[in-house]
Order: structure tokens, then C-alpha cells, then sequence
């Protein structure tokens, strides 16, 4: 069995849509980084997206483990236009598109972005690279809000509007397994 142990990056603490916005996590909180790592299981490998904000969280949880390269396809979903702007400003400037966005996410994209379907597919094709190339292995993969819910979609069979009903907190453990019958989950959004 693979087991995959999903870890949002530390927090950026921004008010602001951020997905490929290269923001850096804040690991300050040393005591939490402290307990994440020991709640991860050694020995595994870890891999993160590209972006700051979650290769700094790879970097503090790769003592002891195996690093892989970072891989730019488990970036969180682009927001175009939206980047950096607060809901409200987004609201005020297209109410109606950001409704879609939120309420019919699969196709709808901010302008100049990716649709929930587009990240979808770059991460189940990071993650089917992944397995296939370390089969019954545990990863650490340290991610973001959207990657992680694509495992847990795929892992529970959930539709994007079932998927977005869970919340992935900075620094949480989400874990999802490969097993013979499939994708199946573990704990969600685990606090250590």
C-alpha cells in the first residue's frame, strides 16, 4: 500500500487570494513544526510543490527523510486576475463569475487562471507519477488548500462541492492510501 500524508504548507497569514503567488510560509511556530514532523512517519520520502511557502515546509520536515525535487504541478490552482485581491475586491469586480467559481468550480476560472478541473488533472498526473515511481512507499507530500483536497476527492469519490465541505488548516496531516481496491482516506486536516 502507498500512503500518501498530505501536508498543507505553514501559514502565509494573507487575506488575499494566493495561488501560484510565490508568498513565503511562516514557520516560526517551531514547537508545531516540531510536532507535525514527529507526527509524519520516518522513514519516508517528501516532495513539495515548487512555490516558497511549501518547499520551506518540505525543507523543515526533510531531516531524517529522503527529499525528492519539488514538482511545480502541485501548485496551488492559478487565480489569474484574482491573485492577491481580497474576496471583497473580487466580489465588487465580478460578482457573478466568483459566485460560479465557488458554486459550479469544475469548469469556471478566475480570468487569466485555471479552472478546478485543470488542477485536477496537473495533480492526480503529479500523484499517479509519484506512485508509480515509489509503489508501497510512504510520502510526505507538502502541498496547498487545492492539491490537497484533489487527494481527497479522488480518495472519497467526491464531487469539487463535497471536496471544498472540508477544511485543510496550515501545517495539518490529510492522509490518503493505494491499496488494491484503490484510493481510500485516511485522517483529515490532523492537528498534532
Amino acid at each position: 500500500m502507498t500512503r500518501l500524508h498530505w501536508v498543507r504548507h505553514g501559514p502565509t497569514h494573507a487575506t488575499v487570494m494566493l495561488g501560484w503567488t510565490d508568498r513565503p510560509a511562516d514557520l516560526s511556530d517551531t514547537a508545531a513544526v516540531a510536532r507535525l514532523d514527529a507526527a509524519l512517519p520516518r522513514p519516508a520520502l517528501v516532495i513539495s510543490s515548487d512555490l516558497i511557502r511549501a518547499r520551506a515546509t518540505a525543507d523543515a520536515l526533510a531531516h531524517g527523510r529522503q527529499r525528492l525535487p519539488h514538482d511545480p504541478r502541485l501548485r496551488e490552482i492559478h487565480f489569474g486576475a484574482w491573485e492577491e485581491r481580497s474576496f471583497a475586491a473580487i466580489e465588487a469586480g465580478t460578482p457573478a463569475r466568483i459566485r460560479a467559481f465557488w458554486e459550479n468550480a469544475g469548469p469556471v476560472r478566475a480570468p487569466g487562471g485555471e479552472s478546478w478541473n485543470e488542477l485536477r488533472a496537473r495533480v492526480t498526473a503529479a500523484v499517479a507519477d509519484l506512485v508509480s515511481r515509489h509503489p508501497g512507499e510512504d510520502v510526505i507530500i507538502v502541498a496547498h488548500f487545492g492539491p490537497i483536497l484533489v487527494g481527497l476527492q479522488t480518495a472519497l469519490g467526491l464531487d469539487v462541492q463535497q471536496a471544498f465541505a472540508h477544511r485543510i488548516e496550515p501545517l495539518s496531516i490529510t492522509t490518503t492510501h493505494l491499496g488494491p481496491l484503490g484510493w481510500t482516506a485516511g485522517q483529515v486536516n490532523y492537528r498534532a
